[in-house]
């Protein structure tokens, strides 16, 4: 049994930081996709779209990220056990990055749709 179950969600919050800590150090693309959605958020402070718009540019943000997250897991855990070339390793890890890209596709449709409501909002 894990040692880590039934913990105080004091430690268990300290647990996903660190993890955070560690994905954020060991990947470039998540350090990008953060930064992405910092300046994403940052936008939306200053075009300022109803709340509804708040909540899916978040939605899809946060989507991403916990899909690379995931992504970042699935990929160190798969290298500590089995270092070496192997398909089955190799098929699971594509099938991980492509939830990071369908989730970043998620995402786009979101700001596509955003621009055009805004867009057609100032041509009212």
């Amino acid at each position: 049994m894990s040692t880590y179950k039934n913990r105080r969600f004091g430690s268990r919050l300290r647990f996903a930081l660190r993890g955070l800590a560690h994905a954020l150090s060991s990947e470039a693309s998540l350090r990008l996709q953060a930064a992405a959605a910092v300046v994403t958020i940052a936008a939306l402070g200053i075009l300022r779209p109803g709340a509804l718009w708040w909540a899916l540019v978040a939605l899809a943000c946060a989507a991403v990220l916990a899909a690379e997250l995931l992504n970042t897991a699935l990929e160190q855990l798969a290298d500590e056990l089995h270092p070496h070339d192997n398909e089955g390793i190799r098929r699971v890890k594509d099938c991980a990055a492509a939830a990071v890209l369908t989730a970043a596709g998620g995402a786009l449709a979101v700001a596509v749709a955003l621009a055009a409501h805004l867009l057609g909002a100032a041509r009212s």
